[in-house]
């Protein structure tokens, strides 16, 4: 390949997807790669997939049809390339497909696609993986996420996920803390702690961390690594199981000013039967003990949550309870999924599958209860100065978070991007709320 190499990445899913792509990026770089701003600029596409549900199957889809429409190497990773391999080798115009491991080799496949002129198809087992794959990083945004494990052991019963992705495995402590250092270094401001499972980290450590005297080490550690090293002004969590949310992470989020007052704890339904059925580790009393503990502990404290309408077998009473779950529970936002099927897991084969347009009447119903949540939880924000970290400048607005996980909207004024803002806020907007700096 003569001149530049131009290389441009696509990317769906969760913010796992988006490190992973920022950490192929920098792979590129290091061998000579410019990444490209346009599709149209690239002698290589990457497409980063997803499967979690079938949507997100449909979609990795169509993004991989269209980059196979233009003059391009398609390179296709992550989840959905390692569920449906033989699907997209179906697919005219995909030269390289690559799962959720050995993505530290793709500079070297795709170069080998490209100088013999080869398919390559490079999709091998996760079930056997037990340690975690160091990928270089380099954050291309104002947040800076932090991966400190991959995989997930709960196999719940509608999940794919730890097909896709194998068994727990946690990033070693001097690892997050190297990685921490350079972020400390480059001046990040707030780190988003990530992972498929991160409440889980450290378990398949026991007994390998000097120190630790076989006992093992937890997520509190690995959060309190990143203080330490990174100092950062905040420190913001990935999603947490509640049945994780132990009393010394609870003490840590509570008693040290730079963990964000934001938990995401995916609920998935409100009724004890389905969430037995979905071999979830909890029932709605612990989680309603939780989410009442956290707010009387953590002042101001927003906590979202998942929920899975149309789960097979879910009846209208059944539903009717998680309603009345969701209007008790202090929410600020609630995402809904209607269940989808996925191939290999337990839901997919169970009786009594909730037709397309009862899960979707549900789901509809969800929604108005999370937007007025979100609503209730926002408008307690105006009158008050907040702080926010600008993120992202479009016509003039300058946007950025809360600690508390508010979106917060500002005329620019001359705000400079990654920099630390009060903001008085006046009103509600779009998805959160305007205001004016405050000098």
């Amino acid at each position: 390949m003569n001149g530049v190499k131009k290389i441009f990445f696509q990317t769906l899913g969760c913010k796992v997807n988006q490190y992973e792509t920022e950490a192929m990026q920098k792979l590129f770089e290091a061998a000579g790669w410019t990444i490209a701003e346009k599709i149209s600029e690239a002698q290589v596409v990457v497409v980063n997939t997803c499967t979690v549900t079938a949507v997100s199957s449909q979609k990795s889809r169509q993004m991989i049809r269209r980059a196979a429409k233009k003059n391009c190497v398609v390179v296709v990773v992550g989840c959905y390339a390692q569920s449906e391999p033989e699907e997209i080798s179906k697919i005219d115009g995909v030269d390289v497909i690559i799962g959720t491991k050995d993505r530290t080799k793709i500079v070297e496949l795709v170069e080998a696609a490209i100088n013999r002129r080869e398919k390559i198809f490079q999709v091998g087992s996760v079930e056997d993986i037990r340690e975690f794959e160091e990928l270089p990083h380099s954050p291309h945004r104002t947040r800076a996420f932090l991966k400190i494990e991959d995989g997930c052991n709960n196999f719940c019963s509608y999940c794919i996920i730890p097909y896709v992705r194998g068994r727990v495995r946690s990033r070693p402590l001097e690892s997050i803390r190297a990685e921490c250092l350079e972020l400390k270094a480059a001046g990040f401001k707030e780190i988003v702690l990530t992972g498929i499972h991160i409440g889980a980290y450290g378990r398949d450590l026991r007994g390998q961390v000097s120190g630790f005297r076989g006992q093992g080490i937890s997520l509190v550690d690995a959060i309190k690594i990143v203080l330490d090293a990174a100092n950062p002004l905040r420190l913001r969590l990935g999603s947490i199981e509640s049945a994780e949310m132990t009393d010394a992470l609870i003490d840590l989020i509570k008693n040290d000013g730079r963990i964000c007052n934001h938990v995401h704890l995916p609920l998935q339904s409100g009724s004890d039967e389905i969430l037995k059925a979905m071999r979830r580790p909890y029932m709605t009393k612990n989680f309603s003990e939780l989410t009442a503990r956290l707010v009387e502990e953590v002042p101001q404290i927003s906590i979202g949550t998942d929920l899975i309408v149309g789960f097979p077998g879910e009846t209208d009473e059944n539903f009717f309870e998680t309603l009345k779950f969701l209007q008790a529970q202090p929410f600020s936002k609630i995402h809904v999924f209607p269940f989808s099927a996925r191939a290999g897991t337990l839901a997919a084969t169970m009786p009594n599958q909730i037709s397309p347009q009862t899960k979707k009447s549900r789901a509809a119903q969800v929604l108005e209860i999370s937007r007025a949540k979100t609503k209730i939880f926002s408008e307690r924000l105006i009158g008050k100065t907040v702080e926010i970290i600008a993120e992202t400048s479009t016509d003039g607005i300058v946007d950025g978070l809360t600690k508390n996980y508010v979106r917060v909207y500002s005329p620019e004024k001359n705000i400079r991007l990654g920099s630390v803002v009060k903001i008085k806020i006046e009103r509600l907007h779009k998805d959160g709320v305007f205001g004016s700096v405050v000098d």
